[in-house]
């Protein structure tokens, strides 16, 4: 089975369209997925972006397509009572919910997920962080050091390793961005020859022209 690294942070509605399409967008593949929770906002801040929900128009799109894409593909999703908001504490209960130095497994990822984006409510009102824990595993203690610089760690091996937004997939060395490249995920697991490295470093040759002044 070919490892697959999934990056993500419970704040992207794509991340969680992508989550839950996984399993059908790559059946026939043989595969096994390492979750890897990391902080968008950290990503932001060192590529000098600004995240959708923070761009009006864009935000308006973002949400209409996300609604879309449920709708489309059959997903369960309502929107929280307050989008951005700040993800820490879901990031570290994940991280928390495996051993030190471990991943954490499809399950928590999925209960952090949905706690998130099904029922409409407030991701970090307290009564509900506090079920949320109990959900969960607790292997490590969310509000350790050892957690918080763990998660730190993965977010900047992220952005090391060139990823730049959420959902990030990677595939031998092959970085995939959205929900809408689980596709060619799947063709890059199946083993169609575009993906070979030559053509793969080919089709993002072109020189950079005009770059905009900040």
């Amino acid at each position: 089975m070919t490892p697959i690294d999934f990056y993500f942070d419970p704040i992207s509605p794509y991340a969680y369209l992508a989550f839950e399409r996984l399993p059908q967008a790559l059946q026939g593949c043989s595969y096994v997925v390492n979750y890897r929770p990391v902080l968008f906002a950290g990503m932001l801040k060192h590529w000098g972006q600004k995240g959708p929900a923070e761009i009006a128009p864009k935000r308006d799109w973002t949400m209409r397509q996300i609604a879309w894409l449920a709708h489309r593909h059959g997903i369960a999703l309502q929107l929280p009572a307050q989008h951005p908001f700040n993800p820490l504490a879901l990031l570290r209960l994940l991280v928390a919910a495996a051993p030190a130095g471990a991943l954490p497994n499809r399950l928590a990822v999925e209960t952090v997920f949905r706690h998130v984006w099904h029922g409409g409510a407030d991701p970090n009102e307290p009564a509900r962080l506090q079920a949320l824990a109990q959900a969960l595993p607790r292997e490590q203690d969310p509000e350790s050091d050892a957690v918080k610089q763990a998660l730190r760690a993965a977010t900047d091996q992220a952005i090391a390793r060139g990823v730049f937004g959420v959902p990030t997939v990677a595939v031998e060395g092959r970085l995939f961005w959205g929900v809408d490249a689980l596709e060619m995920v799947a063709a890059c697991l199946k083993g169609d020859p575009w993906f070979e490295p030559g053509h793969w470093q080919t089709v993002a040759a072109p020189t950079p022209g005009v770059q905009r002044q900040r």
